[in-house]
């Protein structure tokens, strides 16, 4: 795979993950576990093309 087509692939899953989030904060009470999980692994996956974008400016 090519790092454009991780990166893209990369870019797919956060903006899938910013969804779920969106929906479970609009719960009327929102899973607070779940919540902090998907954060976490939506921060991850923002560093992780961070880093990426980085490397190809190099």
């Amino acid at each position: 795979m090519s790092v454009e087509a991780h990166l893209e692939s990369l870019l797919r899953k956060h903006g899938v993950l910013e969804t779920e989030i969106s929906q479970i904060m609009s719960r009327p009470v929102p899973d607070q576990a779940e919540l902090t999980q998907l954060k976490r692994e939506k921060l991850r996956l923002k560093e992780e093309i961070e880093r990426l974008r980085s490397e190809t400016r190099h």
